[in-house]
């Protein structure tokens, strides 16, 4: 076997025997199906695992399976052929010649071999083997005794402090002259008294030695132990991350192209080439180390995708004091403050809008939804949804000039197209209108309200957001929370949503109601936990809605509810029990490099790609933020300034042709104000954003930039 060994070329089995080395690599040929036959793959003998992939450049992300050896089987078969049996199942391999069949048996069989024995090792050596059964029982004994050396300290204590505060009386006694007794009595009770101390203290310090002596003697099982379980811990998030990974890539595979797929186990076959040899499942249970994820869209879809960017340049490491700019603005409105572009993000308060679009694969859901509390929880789910771009990104979105517009057109990828416009400017205020083929409408007039507050700044939009699904008529009413970004002194800037929203279904009555909790550094609760409860029209509870607005959200249908023990201001609870629960929604993970990229979302970082035929007041076109996205901050600084002076001037003229205020005078290009069925005034879209697109006709545009 030591001359084989000697024999083979690097890298093969030389390192066998060290972990984490490569032992031996190289192409087989894998028995698949009937329909395919054998399939080249390359294999990789590694720790006592044999793992294999199409190809050698998938070593880096995806593995197609993995074989423990420890508990396999390892036969011999025809010519050039072997055959590995685990778990209950036959792997068929075939090599390319007698001699590389005879070097990967030999492998295998040493890998196999040495698998056994450092388990057997693992198992007999004492200390160093993580806690079994047997182990934790060990451990009982030893926290037992642990306990009862700590009870002996805990009396020698007691001695001490009494024997301690007895020989003090007598040393005083001695001293004084005034004393009653004899000095002889008195200094015999302070010898007394002395060795009783002495002997106390001696038994304190024996009984610490005795309690380290136990510590000490079990200390290192209890590091392996804690090791071991950090170990485990580790690997199971990572397993769970690529998980969620593989979720969300079949997810947005089917949502792109529904119509191609009869559902999720369809996906999933055709997402392999060896859908038939049941492949993508043998990863997940053999090995959850190692996680497929695959990308189930059609070339054409593969195609558009392409055409979108997945990168911009990485954000400068600029240094400013925040506080230093904003110390003689506490009080003061937020959009009112001079800001330089370094706590700015590049993207436009039309494009925060437009990024609540995320998952409108929620709405899509919603469409097809026969049951209305079913489809409120989608809906809530995506109202909060809208919030989980937002845990990292701090920085302020530019404001947009009035007049400016933002399109996105994603009929191709999502059915859906996008339309907002700044139709005010003091107070600033948005106007958005999206309009999808697969079944719903979604509108909002939001006007943001900001204050800094000294140590945090908050931002509180008003307007409501309307959204109305054409097959059933439903019409869902609901508004935002308020954002707050903490620690403008000092420390880490982070962000925090909190506040209620109440989803109504003004066509059903139905009722959501969300509770977006602050965060609490007492409170017990997840952070930024969300939780609500879905009612019909007469207050009946249907649906529990729980989660958190940065992560996942989940509904449980109620089967029962009773009354529970008092609530705070002598509100009654109500305990209710539900079903397992659903998942709704789960956030998908932010892009490779994301904390470079002001931790722009997939979505976030397309949306200043360059478009033909977009108006010329579009977002893209701003220069100072397309200057900021490049890297080049003081010439965007420069170009903020301009902008800004240039609308002042414009201003300043319409009131002096208008002699009255800008809001009042100026009229939107796209949208108009009409009274809803509230009596509410609101900025609706009135049309003709498309067709001037289609005819490249942008004379009515003014000139901002």
């Amino acid at each position: 076997m030591n001359e084989l060994m000697k024999s083979l070329p690097s890298p093969t089995l030389p390192g066998l025997q060290l972990p984490g080395l490569d032992a031996y690599r190289g192409w087989l040929f894998k028995w698949t199906n009937y329909l395919k036959g054998y399939q080249r793959r390359w294999f990789v003998l590694s720790n006592g695992l044999l793992s294999y992939y199409r190809t050698q450049a998938e070593m880096a992300h995806t593995c197609r399976g993995t074989i423990p050896l420890v508990t396999a089987h390892i036969e011999v078969g025809d010519t050039c052929h072997l055959v590995l049996t685990s778990g209950g199942r036959s792997y068929h391999l075939k090599s390319t010649s007698d001699a590389e069949c005879q070097r990967w048996v030999s492998a295998l069989q040493q890998a196999k071999a040495n698998a056994t024995q450092l388990m057997q090792h693992s198992d007999d050596s004492g200390d160093e083997a993580p806690l079994a059964q047997d182990g934790r029982a060990l451990t009982a004994g030893v926290l037992k005794t642990l306990a009862s050396k700590l009870d002996d300290l805990n009396t020698c204590n007691e001695l001490i402090a009494k024997h301690g505060a007895a020989l003090q009386r007598s040393l005083s006694e001695l001293e004084d002259p005034r004393g009653a007794t004899d000095g002889t009595d008195r200094l015999k009770a302070v010898n007394e008294r002395a060795t009783l101390f002495r002997i106390t203290s001696n038994a304190a310090i024996n009984a610490c030695r005795d309690f380290l002596d136990v510590a000490e003697t079990h200390n290192r099982r209890w590091q392996r132990a804690l090791q071991h379980e950090r170990e485990q811990r580790h690997h199971l998030e990572q397993t769970i991350e690529q998980l969620a990974k593989q979720h969300n890539s079949l997810e947005r595979a089917w949502r792109e192209n529904p119509n191609s797929h009869t559902g999720p186990e369809h996906s999933i076959g055709e997402a392999s080439d060896e859908n038939d040899d049941g492949e993508f499942f043998d990863a997940v249970e053999e090995s959850p180390a190692f996680i497929t994820v695959t990308d189930c869209s059609g070339p054409n879809l593969l195609q558009q995708r392409r055409g979108r960017r997945r990168r911009i340049p990485d954000k400068p490491n600029y240094s400013l004091n925040l506080w230093s700019i904003m110390k003689n603005c506490i009080g003061k409105e937020l959009s009112k403050i001079p800001m330089p572009v370094n706590f700015n993000e590049p993207l436009s308060m039309l494009q925060r809008l437009t990024e609540d679009l995320e998952y409108s694969e929620l709405l899509d859901r919603a469409a097809r939804c026969d049951c209305s509390l079913e489809q409120m929880c989608l809906v809530a789910a995506f109202s909060v949804s809208s919030y989980s771009t937002t845990v990292h990104r701090t920085a302020k979105p530019f404001n947009p000039l009035l007049g400016e517009t933002y399109e996105l057109d994603r009929l191709e990828e999502y059915g859906y197209r996008s339309i907002s416009e700044q139709v005010s400017h003091h107070p600033p205020a948005a106007a958005h209108h999206v309009t999808s083929q697969r079944g719903w409408t979604l509108w909002q007039d939001i006007t943001i309200d900001s204050k800094f507050r000294g140590k945090y700044i908050s931002v509180m939009p008003l307007g409501c957001i309307h959204l109305e699904f054409q097959a059933s008529g439903h019409h869902y009413v609901w508004s935002k929370v308020t954002s707050t970004v903490h620690n403008i002194i000092v420390g880490k800037l982070w962000i925090d949503q909190s506040g209620d929203i109440e989803i109504v279904n003004n066509t059903t009555k139905d009722l959501c109601r969300l509770k977006f909790s602050p965060y609490s550094y007492f409170s017990r609760d997840a952070p930024r936990k969300v939780t609500g409860v879905v009612q019909d029209r007469e207050g009946a509870a249907h649906y529990i809605l729980s989660g958190t607005w940065d992560d996942r959200m989940e509904c449980a249908k109620i089967v029962d509810s009773s009354p529970g023990c008092g609530g705070s201001e002598g509100k009654q609870k109500t305990v209710y029990q539900t079903l397992p629960a659903k998942l709704l929604w789960k956030k998908y993970p932010l892009p490779d490099n994301a904390e470079n990229m002001h931790f722009f979302s997939t979505l976030a970082l397309t949306l200043n790609e360059p478009e033909d035929g977009v108006a010329p007041t579009d977002s893209r076109l701003r220069p100072d933020q397309q200057l900021m996205e490049a890297g080049l901050w003081d010439e965007a600084n420069i170009q903020k300034t301009r902008l800004e002076d240039r609308q002042r001037l414009e201003r300043k003229k319409r009131e002096a042709q208008a002699n009255e205020a800008l809001e009042e005078g100026y009229h939107p290009l796209w949208f108009e104000k009409r009274t809803n069925d509230g009596g509410e005034r609101t900025f609706v879209y009135r049309g003709g954003y498309w067709e001037a697109k289609e005819r490249q006709d942008w004379t009515q545009c003014p000139e901002i930039f």
